[in-house]
């Protein structure tokens, strides 16, 4: 950052446990990706390869070697290991972990209906290999708008338990499911049960793909706070709403 006199608010410096900003790949052109990388790479923590687009991507072993050659982390989405386990075959999801060198994955069930004690199980068996990102919170938005904030509560206890290093509180990428209402609304209950429960917000991860749910959470929690699914575009973006730059936090 360009030294300029101001008065920022103090950002957490990499590799950090707080302020982390993980991206979203969905498939972006090689040349865009590695273009963001190279140019806002002390902003980036981690890489989600969406969804199952780590299978169809096009020079995936390049873009994870720039990743690597910036400090930047990456990991496979939720929805693959779904996929995987849809179909009985989780092992081979751990053994396409390894042998990208993936020291991160993510367990969730926001597609596929297993009980959460369930996926406990998966996160305790691949936390032994495998830092685990856990993910809670539904994609469908019926079974979401009918979910009760205390099981939220509980579910997040649950992953962190079986060893998770840290909860994703589901929103998809167009912030319309999960912590969301289908209008992009924050359910208020979820989040205050959540902030009310002394779990750390350190271990907290909430996807936010646009500027209003990037707002909510920064003014509601500070500029540490933890966000996911950030689109390639918003990097800097998304900084200058940490850093107070934008008249949305201009009083953080």
């Amino acid at each position: 950052m360009i030294e300029s006199g101001l008065i920022l608010p103090e950002r957490a410096v990499k590799p950090r446990e707080s302020g982390l900003t993980i991206l979203i790949d969905n498939g972006a052109p090689l040349n865009l990706f590695l273009d963001t990388i190279h140019s806002s790479s002390v902003y980036i923590d981690f890489v989600k390869f969406g969804w199952g687009t780590s299978l169809i991507t096009p020079l995936l072993e390049h873009k994870i070697e720039a990743l690597i050659e910036h400090d930047i982390d990456f990991f496979f989405g939720g929805t693959l290991f779904e996929k995987y386990l849809s179909q009985g075959k989780t092992e081979d999801y751990f053994n396409f972990c390894q042998r990208f060198h993936c020291s991160y994955v993510e367990i969730s069930n926001g597609t596929v209906t297993i009980p959460n004690r369930e996926k406990a199980k998966y996160i305790k068996d691949f936390s032994r290999e495998f830092f685990v990102f856990s993910e809670v919170g539904n994609k469908d938005n019926f079974k979401a708008d009918n979910q009760e904030s205390s099981e939220w509560v509980e579910d997040i206890h649950e992953d962190l338990e079986a060893g998770a290093s840290k909860v994703i509180t589901e929103a998809r990428e167009s912030g319309t499911s999960g912590i969301c209402m289908a209008n992009g609304d924050i359910r208020n209950d979820i989040f205050e049960e959540i902030i009310e429960s002394g779990i750390s917000i350190d271990k907290l991860i909430f996807e936010a793909p646009n500027k209003k749910m990037q707002t909510f959470f920064i003014r509601s929690i500070g500029s540490n706070v933890n966000l996911a699914n950030i689109a390639f575009s918003d990097v800097i973006s998304l900084e200058s709403l940490r850093l107070g730059l934008r008249s949305d936090t201009f009083n953080i």
